[in-house]
């Protein structure tokens, strides 16, 4: 059992959360709500956030040295995504989720 750091841990829990909130609230609230919600630069920047979580999360849980890249560009693209689910409003846990999640990565990332 490879034993990561407490930090590194609680990095893996954030990026899933922040994965999870993503592409749940995209999929279903986006996609139910219409208009603002699934423009295109809103909806791609949604699965975007979603995926570069994902594959953070992945990449730490491996061991790779590699996660310091994926964690600096999901730090980026979580505040990004925080931004604009704070333009399209009504998406608080989105927003809450991927901050958490940007300033966890950093750490990583440093």
């Amino acid at each position: 059992m490879n034993h990561m750091s407490p930090e590194m841990q609680s990095c893996i829990d954030e990026c899933l959360r922040c994965y999870q909130t993503c592409l749940s609230m995209a999929m279903n609230h986006c996609l139910e709500m219409g208009g603002k919600h699934v423009e295109k630069g809103h909806f791609t920047l949604m699965s975007a956030c979603a995926e570069a979580c994902r594959t953070s999360a992945h990449l730490m849980l491996i061991g790779s040295e590699h996660h310091k890249l994926t964690c600096r560009a999901c730090a980026e693209i979580c505040e990004a995504c925080a931004a604009d689910c704070e333009r399209v409003g009504g998406m608080q846990e989105c927003v809450e989720a991927c901050r958490k999640c940007a300033e966890s990565c950093r750490k990583m990332a440093a």
